[in-house]
């Protein structure tokens, strides 16, 4: 691989689309089960044949997770799912487990491993190990620092591939290997079901006084104790591409098309424009401005530059920072007329002030809403109702697909 790789999450078909489009190298799916995340819309085999073949038309590779923590009864299933991902064209599974990592590579030889994030792999040696037992990959616990990183590419078969998060939310658990979950709810987080209690209010409560709750705070409202900020290491492409790491990784399979596509053309840019520009290379502020625009916790660097602080915690709420929302998304755009056409997601009037994403274009097309139809051709003041067609007046070709937000109301 001359460049790195840019790994975009796909929790549907549509998401899947959206990161291709944006500029994703590769996706990463989940199948109906075995995929750590349960609450994402996933992948019908239908959609598995139809998003691969998408994908692969345009250059970029699909995995797919089957990585949770297999019990006994879910071996078979799992290598008949990779059996079956293999013959759609998948072209790596992701896995935790090394039993199942044994069984793929016994029943399904030709299909590439990647060793999942949630074997938690934070030293030379079990990396190395991985490698001998025949993983082409190996996702790098989120729990490392830049220079254990560097040691670990120096240290290990230069064979072996190393891919690391660089985006998304964080756990307070080593990877996701949490138990939270399960004991408070019953959904296990291991079996991709996780309710994230850690974004829970917590209060004290001393074992000889029970009812009597004292807050563990930062403010009279209580605290988020385990309540990590999501990782942001957009503005460090160059370390990561000369330590040698292979693929950088989107978290997100639960998250909207909107959030995909935002994320992945930011990225998109910075690692563009490093390749582009050389030593000559300086970060734009304005990719993570872009990334501000999207429903996200503050951001933080995680482990990147050694033990993480307190600062890397959010203490006042669980809440996301949501100051744009997705209105629409372009469906065709008329030259000849100057209409645009979309497909709306969420409301917005005339006099709006609209921003528009286009796939693979830096930045963004700002548009006032002076004049919108129905898809009827009557002219109305606002788009209230969901994926109603709406037509509005612009003066700048729009490319299909597009993304249009504008500021959150409120």
């Amino acid at each position: 691989m001359d460049r790195i790789e840019l790994l975009a999450p796909a929790g549907s078909l549509e998401k899947l689309k959206f990161a291709v489009l944006y500029g994703a190298d590769a996706v990463y799916i989940g199948g109906q089960a075995f995929s750590l995340r349960t609450a994402a819309e996933n992948f019908s085999e239908d959609d598995i044949r139809e998003g691969v073949e998408f994908a692969h038309k345009k250059g970029v590779k699909v995995y797919i997770a089957l990585n949770i923590i297999a019990h006994n009864a879910d071996i078979e299933k799992i290598v008949e799912a990779g059996k079956r991902a293999y013959l759609m064209g998948v072209d790596a599974a992701i896995v935790a487990d090394i039993g199942v990592m044994a069984a793929l590579r016994e029943n399904v030889p030709g299909l590439d491993l990647h060793i999942s994030t949630q074997a938690n792999i934070v030293n030379t040696k079990t990396a190395s190990v991985f490698y001998k037992m025949g993983a082409k990959r190996v996702v790098l616990a989120r729990e490392l620092s830049l220079d254990e990183i560097k040691e670990i590419r120096e240290k290990t078969p230069v064979g072996l591939e190393l891919e690391m998060f660089v985006h998304g939310a964080m756990c307070i658990s080593y990877s996701g290997r949490c138990l939270l979950s399960n004991y408070m709810t019953g959904r296990d987080s291991n079996g991709g079901a996780c309710a994230q209690p850690c974004r829970w209010n917590y209060s004290l409560v001393e074992e000889k006084r029970p009812g009597e709750y004292y807050p563990v705070y930062e403010d009279d409202h209580g605290t988020y104790i385990f309540n990590s900020k999501d990782l942001c290491l957009i503005e460090h492409i160059p370390e990561i591409v000369e330590a040698g790491v292979t693929s950088i990784k989107i978290e997100g399979r639960v998250k909207t098309e909107y959030y995909v596509a935002t994320v992945v053309k930011a990225y998109r840019e910075a690692i563009d424009a490093y390749y582009r520009d050389g030593d000559l290379y300086r970060f734009d502020k304005s990719l993570l401005d872009e990334l501000k625009k999207i429903s996200h916790r503050n951001y933080c660097e995680g482990f990147f530059k050694g033990k993480t602080d307190e600062n890397s915690q959010v203490y006042e709420t669980s809440s996301y920072v949501r100051n744009y929302e997705l209105v629409g998304i372009v469906k065709n755009y008329d030259a000849e007329t100057g209409i645009l056409t979309l497909e709306q997601r969420n409301r917005f009037f005339k006099g709006d002030e609209l921003e528009i994403l286009q796939p693979m274009i830096p930045g963004f097309t700002v548009l006032k809403v002076d004049y919108m139809t129905d898809e009827n051709g009557w002219e109305i003041n606002s788009a209230p109702n969901p994926k109603m067609i709406v037509k509005i007046k612009s003066d700048k070709k729009i490319i299909p697909n597009s993304i249009i937000r504008k500021v959150r109301e409120g």
